[in-house]
């Protein structure tokens, strides 16, 4: 039987496996197994949510196990290390809890894989951003932001209001810092109502942009414009044309010498792909340690392995390079399942993936949502207010209902709803 390993779990690679599970893997067709650190998946887009308190892990996140187990594949626990290109393997890490040594070093065979790891932070060489701070590429990191604002407020949960605020900074204006400052501001709303002496006046937020506006890679300046506009009016200080040049315990410096003092700095400027990419399995890989990919999804330098989303680089007709987005990669992952499902009934991988933009949704929370659809219909139709929100919630609704089934999906999009409705807004443990 012919064996898949599918690396990452993340939008992209948890939509491979669970397509690849019901069409082959039940029918005993081939063995599909899934690779992730994480024991379940929580989708990407919604890290900032996790880490004001407004979306409950232990409620919304996907079991890799229980998911594995219903649709058809397998999983394994694990971080990937290398890959054994000669005897098609891919070689996990041990896992440890402190210093014990809970599962030894692992090889997995495979016949056919399918590296879906994603990106990590950039931090373009800038002294102090490793050290100092704090990032949002995955659960872990997001709660341990959420522990940190979490043990900030507690302080103001006293009958005694203290003065002093709490100076937060977000470098990288994108859709996951703007979304981050504005869900800030809405917990400390929301907090408010939980015995917590504190308001938005105690919250101070800046948001930091070396681009010449917000949202630079969104193609429409009008979204940028009332993104920005709105951010102001709720009391986020918006920096554009600003330039880290170091950061310490203290806060950051820019060029020119401007210096901002922040108690959280949290880093979203840039992606690349994890440093060991680079040396792995005599894989090509280009300046920001992305898989270099043809357009039919495989690797250039091995036909049987394959790569999508953020950890590649993917060319298009024109030249220029698929963008790192979440619908990139969930559309470049249904393109590579095709593709290999053809290469396993020997025929060549004949779809070459042409990137479709579907248009950028930006949610402030409570307060604000805009943006742009169908961008690839001559320049798409621009969308706010209550029509935006139900179309940005819509996206989070369709990773539901592609990963549990038509069924089974709607049943839980619904339990959702009633669960926002019944459930405290922020979890507060």
């Amino acid at each position: 039987m012919q064996r898949i390993v599918i690396v990452g779990g993340g939008a992209g690679g948890l939509g491979v496996a669970t397509k690849l599970g019901r069409k082959l893997g039940r029918r005993n067709k081939a063995h599909v197994t899934l690779i992730d650190c994480a024991e379940s998946h929580v989708w990407k887009p919604l890290l900032h949510e996790v880490a004001t308190g407004a979306l409950d892990i232990g409620i919304d996140a996907i079991s890799y196990r229980g998911h594995a187990a219903a649709n058809g594949y397998h999983f394994q626990q694990g971080r990937l290390e290398d890959i054994d290109r000669g005897r098609r393997q891919v070689v996990l890490a041990p896992i440890h809890d402190g210093d014990k040594e809970l599962v030894p070093a692992r090889r997995i065979d495979f016949d056919y894989l399918v590296v879906a790891i994603g990106s990590v932070a950039n931090d373009f060489g800038i002294p102090g951003v490793k050290r100092y701070c704090m990032f949002l590429e995955n659960t872990e990191q997001a709660m341990a932001i959420r522990k940190i604002l979490l043990n900030r407020f507690l302080r103001y949960a006293s009958h005694e209001q203290l003065d002093e605020k709490i100076k937060v900074a977000i470098v990288g204006a994108g859709a996951t810092g703007t979304e981050m400052a504005a869900e800030m501001h809405h917990a400390v709303d929301q907090l408010a109502g939980y015995g917590y002496r504190i308001d938005s006046s105690l919250l101070d937020v800046t948001l930091i942009e070396a681009d010449k506006r917000i949202l630079p890679k969104v193609s429409h300046a009008q979204i940028s414009e009332s993104v920005a506009r709105e951010l102001e009016r709720i009391g986020v200080q918006v920096l554009t044309n600003t330039r880290v040049v170091e950061v310490t315990d203290k806060g950051i410096t820019f060029q020119g010498g401007y210096f901002i003092a922040a108690d959280i700095v949290i880093w979203s400027a840039g992606i690349r792909g994890p440093e060991f990419l680079r040396d792995i399995g005599g894989l090509e890989t280009n300046r920001l340690n992305q898989l270099v990919v043809k357009r039919t999804g495989q690797v250039t330098r091995d036909e049987r392995i394959f790569a999508i989303g953020d950890c590649c680089a993917c060319p298009q007709e024109d030249g220029s390079w698929v963008p790192p987005r979440g619908q990139a990669a969930r559309q470049l992952g249904h393109l590579v399942a095709d593709n290999l499902t053809a290469m396993m009934k020997g025929r060549a991988p004949a779809k070459e993936y042409v990137y479709k933009d579907l248009g950028s949704l930006v949610s402030l929370s409570k307060f604000h949502t805009v943006g742009n659809m169908f961008s690839f219909l001559g320049g798409g139709v621009m969308v706010e207010g209550k029509i935006a929100r139900f179309a940005y919630l819509s996206l989070y609704r369709r990773h539901l209902i592609e990963i549990y089934g038509p069924v089974r999906g709607l049943l839980l999009v619904l339990l959702k709803s009633l669960n926002r409705i019944i459930r405290p807004h922020l979890k507060l443990h």
